[in-house]
């Protein structure tokens, strides 16, 4: 091998290096990639979205294993806290190799309830223009819930998709640690190879 194919060669290696920590980097502390493979959050996220999620929404925090979930991990800074209507993906609690997305409804410390299918805070209705309703049918665990305080450093969740979502409703409020991050962006969206959503393309979150 010439002097200048050494030169070549070295080159792509070290180039491959350092796209590979700073893949390394990103997916660790800035942003991860999420699909969204079911209804539950409909009509806001679709069958099909992808979505970007910051991880530094909160904490910024040291990977806890080599597959660099963050959750766990030693938290160097808290960037801020959870707030009503944030968009989160956490560990399930019932599978933690599981991801799930939800929507925060109940913060620590709070009460609620939910009468009817209305939720309320502390005693309060709050506006929800972003839930869907496709049942009229009533279940008493899903319709009708609590009243329950949210625990301490715990977050109570719920799908928009009131009726077709598994949420806080069935298994309880998320710990904080066990947030992965807050739904940025949508970066891509299709039904199927000829159905792509280029207009959810782009859609951000607050």
């Amino acid at each position: 091998m010439t002097q200048s194919s050494l030169k070549s060669f070295r080159d792509s290696i070290e180039a491959i290096v350092v796209a590979l920590l700073l893949a390394f980097v990103i997916r660790a502390f800035i942003v991860q990639a999420f699909k969204i493979p079911s209804g539950s959050m409909l009509e806001t996220l679709q069958i099909g979205d992808h979505l970007l999620v910051t991880k530094f929404a909160y904490d910024v925090r040291l990977p806890s294993n080599i597959w660099l979930d963050t959750t766990d991990g030693k938290v160097l800074a808290k960037t801020g806290d959870p707030e009503r209507g944030d968009i989160v993906v956490f560990k399930f609690p019932e599978d933690e190799s599981k991801d799930f997305i939800k929507r925060v409804i109940g913060l620590p410390g709070e009460t609620i309830e939910i009468r009817n299918k209305v939720v309320y805070i502390d005693g309060q209705p709050i506006d929800e223009p972003y839930t869907q309703h496709t049942k009229f049918t009533r279940n008493p665990i899903r319709d009708d819930f609590g009243p329950f305080t949210v625990p301490q450093d715990e977050f109570f969740v719920m799908g928009d998709n009131r009726e077709g979502s598994y949420d806080s409703r069935w298994w309880g409020p998320v710990k904080r640690q066990k947030i992965v991050g807050k739904a940025l962006v949508i970066y891509w969206s299709w039904g199927s190879l000829t159905d792509i959503r280029f207009n959810r393309i782009g859609t951000m979150f607050n």
